[in-house]
């Protein structure tokens, strides 16, 4: 934890920023409902309903 209390605070928010751009330009490029459907299967597969 001593990581986080060295880091400068406008470095973090940069690196928060950074990975929302990155989650968004996927969601926009359509990787969401590729993922959502591979996380749904492999949750049913684990249960065993499917």
């Amino acid at each position: 934890m001593s990581f986080w209390k060295k880091c400068k605070p406008h470095a973090w928010i940069l690196g928060v920023l950074a990975g929302a751009g990155l989650l968004a330009a996927g969601a926009f490029q359509g990787q969401f409902a590729v993922i959502w459907k591979k996380a749904v299967m492999i949750c049913l597969e684990c249960i065993g309903i499917g």
